[in-house]
């Protein structure tokens, strides 16, 4: 049996912080708080840091650095970007995380091109026993483009399945309401010499969306009923389109655009979650709703690193320090939350009997460091 014994470390669980110590064996926690017997174990002195679960992350695009680190290049080999993306979702103390894949898309032909690339290389990680962190697959359902209905069945066959999103990316809806943020955004794909040239491109997607959206929609709906896989709306922009979401089974808002729907979303009982880059940078990138303002109204369940692992621990830390979550609070935001809706219910939290996924870190000034991570008890960073 091995047994490990943390020391000296400042214990977060989702109710409190307390200095004492933690024990586990074989990748379990059996002992939590106060003074822990260390004899045959091994010791850990944590020399008065925090010691809090491992992060557990829903969302994240990470992986596409990897697979194409600059516009028009493709890595050529899949798996090693793979465990590249894994060896810095460790680094930023994450011990589970949801690897979002586009299933569907506009002009970013590249996303398409890399789809089965990306959840082969997710197998045959996996499969391999190399890989730092936990990784699941989050497929973002494209439901405007008509390529759905062929791409969705090719991929939704991953053993590592264990999230679905409901995504409606056309312009002037939803993300991109403001047709001026999604005409800079697809400027460098797309080069509209003229006002006319750009209103007709608009036109032809919303027409593409009319075409499909229902028939995407159903198709994804029943698989995830049949296969009892989670959903998650995205882009939420008023209460008609959250309560159609909640008619719909999803569980998970994911990136509300207005305060409006994230207060509906609130109300509905469903897992609101933002950008923890937003809370870090004080904005959406997409002239959207404020993360901060979402978690002052009260609103606030759930982060997701989105484009930059290392912000979920330094978002959770700008809402202690800012005053408007306790550390407990904050943390299960990146941590409890996100696993029991997900519908992982043995991890998540410093409890006796869960896995111990568990993360040390430190403070250098008022940023977070992450001084070393544990997977089931393996230390893994």
């Amino acid at each position: 049996m091995k047994k490990t014994v943390f020391k000296n470390a400042l214990l977060v669980t989702p109710e409190s912080v307390t200095e004492g110590d933690l024990a586990c064996s074989d990748g379990v926690i059996t002992g939590v708080g106060g003074s822990c017997g260390a004899e045959g174990a091994d010791v850990v002195d944590c020399e008065g840091a925090w010691l809090i679960p491992g992060l557990v992350e829903l969302h994240t695009d990470n992986l596409e650095r990897y697979m194409i680190p600059r516009p028009k290049v493709v890595w050529p080999e899949a798996l090693p970007a793979f465990f590249a993306h894994d060896a810095q979702i460790a680094a930023s103390g994450i011990t589970t995380v949801f690897d979002a894949m586009a299933v569907g898309e506009y002009f970013n032909k590249g996303r398409i091109a890399m789809l089965a690339r990306s959840v082969d290389a997710l197998e045959r990680a996996r499969r391999s026993g190399y890989l730092r962190a936990d990784h699941f697959l989050h497929l973002r359902c494209e439901l405007a483009d008509p390529r759905l209905a062929s791409l969705f069945p090719e991929v939704s066959g991953c053993p590592a399945l264990r999230l679905l999103s409901l995504m409606d990316n056309t312009p002037g809806d939803r993300q991109w309401r403001d047709l001026g943020s999604w005409r800079t955004h697809y400027s460098d794909i797309k080069n509209w010499k003229d006002d006319a040239g750009f209103a007709q491109d608009i036109r032809a997607l919303k027409a593409q969306r009319d075409a499909c959206f229902d028939e995407n929609l159903a198709m994804v709906l029943g698989f995830a009923k049949k296969h009892g896989i989670p959903l998650a709306s995205h882009d939420d922009t008023t209460a008609e389109q959250v309560d159609a979401a909640v008619r719909d089974g999803v569980v998970i808002c994911e990136f509300p655009t207005t305060m409006e729907a994230a207060r509906r979303a609130a109300e509905r009982g469903l897992m609101v979650t933002l950008g923890a880059p937003n809370i870090v940078r004080g904005q959406s990138s997409t002239k959207n709703v404020s993360a901060m303002d979402v978690a002052e109204a009260g609103c606030l369940s759930c982060l997701s690193s989105d484009y930059v692992p290392a912000s979920l621990l330094e978002a959770v830390f700008i809402l202690k320090d800012r005053g408007v979550m306790s550390l407990p609070e904050a943390m299960r935001l990146v941590t409890l939350n996100p696993a029991r809706t997900a519908g992982l219910t043995d991890r998540g939290a410093l409890k006796e009997g869960l896995r111990a996924d568990l993360c040390l870190v430190t403070l250098c000034g008022n940023s977070p460091i992450v001084r070393g991570v544990w997977k089931a008890g393996t230390r893994v960073f």
